[in-house]
């Protein structure tokens, strides 16, 4: 049986994630993602494959990485079934529609700014519209995956959900094949995420591939994480300053407010205190996430209250909520995307308090290469918002412990916990991390893993 996989994207990059298998000439395609920071460009090149012949999409979670594309795959001739879990769809909708009105609205400044040049004609229009997210919402053929329950979607392949434990609704993929079992990691969890379980345990593998984005080093200690956020709260806040936090909406924004609700249990919050989620689309996902209490970890079930909710938060609905924020002088925590920095509301903030030493900006989650996020953490002295060139002198904290990803140790573990794999393939990894990633993979399995490139045919 002829089997190959491609890789048109999350190859020797952390975004992009789209993997074409091939098996008999059917053609399944694992997720389809954006490509973020520097290779944001890349979203307006050929994909590469004729999404015509892509008989299933299989999504494991629903992260822009791994689903910003989809609407270009129907834009070209898709039309087969989409698999993913129930929550999944729900935050797919979600995402799509706000990254589908950032391209519009970011399109629209373009386009103006060209005018006065005489250029607009070069303008390049939104990848997607949000009401052609709408349409293909309503034409997608969508098959609600159950964690553990095999599926047969052909004659030849039969596909298992199984937890990942990344954001809600997230798997990794189990295929089989007549004669061959194949991987997909999707993006793994931190087990030490106080949000949701850790990642199931796989069965077998003849071939695995699996995400490295942090396959370089071991996360902070989650409760030394704990404890490090939590002081740098109060210090900032006591000392007259405010907190602002780049988040992304989907699990991190709620991890951080089930961490202040514990702080506002144990009396640890000043009661003074206001913390504002500013993101009308978190407060959707929060939502969610609240519609699927079953699935979160006990830690976030024990409260007798919701876990999204205290005295202190507060959800802002519309921009002038927004700007309003601005006027609050000391005593705020400011929760805002988008996480990297790279659009949203959390711009604004950063233009109204990056410059005063009182504020503290705490980094919670990864910055790719090229985004205003990355070259914060980085140590740069002044950084450019909406065409100003503002000065760092907020105190900047970067605490990785809150990662929704493994670290390099979790990812061994898991490994590990295979009862047999054979191949061992990297993808969604920045090069370099790869690098290391691959030399402890064959330092404590002995094993060679094979670094994936963009459009290589791997046969197996």
């Amino acid at each position: 049986m002829k089997i190959y996989v491609q890789s048109f994207g999350g190859a020797k990059v952390v975004t992009g994630s789209m993997h074409l298998l091939n098996v008999e000439n059917e053609k399944i395609l694992i997720d389809a993602g954006m490509f973020q920071g520097i290779n944001e460009y890349k979203n307006y090149d050929p994909l590469g494959f004729n999404p015509k012949e892509i008989n299933a999409l299989i999504i494991t979670h629903a992260h822009l990485d791994h689903i910003g594309r989809i609407p270009l795959l129907y834009k070209y001739g898709f039309n087969g079934k989409v698999y993913a879990t129930k929550a999944t769809f729900d935050l797919l909708k979600i995402i799509l529609l706000d990254s589908a009105k950032l391209q519009e609205e970011d399109y629209k400044t373009r386009y103006k700014k060209a005018q006065r040049r005489g250029k607009e004609k070069f303008v390049r229009p939104p990848l997607y519209t949000q009401q052609e997210v709408k349409k293909i919402f309503k034409k997608m053929k969508k098959i609600k995956m159950t964690y553990n329950k095999p599926t047969k979607i052909s004659n030849n392949i039969t596909i298992t959900f199984k937890n990942a434990g990344h954001i809600l609704g997230s798997a990794f993929i189990e295929i089989e094949t007549k004669n061959k079992k194949i991987v997909f990691s999707g993006d793994l969890g931190n087990k030490n995420n106080d949000i949701l379980p850790p990642p199931s345990n796989p069965s077998f593998a003849d071939a695995l591939f699996i995400e490295s984005t942090y396959g370089d080093r071991l996360h902070k200690d989650w409760e030394e994480s704990k404890k490090e956020f939590k002081k740098v709260v109060l210090e900032t806040l006591l000392s007259g300053g405010n907190v602002i936090i780049p988040t992304f909406v989907v699990e991190r924004a709620q991890q951080l407010l089930c961490l202040l609700k514990e702080m506002n249990e144990e009396g640890t919050l000043p009661k003074k205190a206001k913390v504002f989620l500013d993101s009308p689309m978190a407060k959707k996902i929060t939502t969610i996430y609240k519609k699927y209490h079953h699935f979160l970890s006990e830690h976030c079930k024990k409260y007798k209250t919701h876990p999204f909710e205290f005295p202190q938060l507060k959800f802002t609905k519309t921009s002038n909520d927004s700007k309003k924020i601005n006027l609050i002088e000391k005593g705020s925590i400011i929760i805002a995307g988008s996480g990297m920095c790279n659009g949203g509301r959390i711009l604004h903030h950063l233009k109204h308090r990056i410059w005063n030493p009182k504020n503290s900006i705490i980094f919670v989650g990864y910055q790719a290469k090229g985004t205003i996020g990355r070259k914060i953490i980085d140590g740069a002295k002044f950084i450019k918002i909406f065409h100003e060139e503002i000065i760092v002198r907020a105190k900047i904290h970067t605490i990785n412990g809150f990662s929704a990803h493994a670290d390099q140790k979790e990812l061994i573990e898991w490994i590990k916990s295979f009862k047999k794999v054979d191949k061992i393939f990297l993808i969604h990894g920045e090069f370099d991390k790869q690098i290391i990633f691959k030399s402890a993979i064959k330092n404590a399995l002995g094993k060679n893993a094979h670094i994936v490139e963009e459009r290589e045919k791997i046969y197996l």
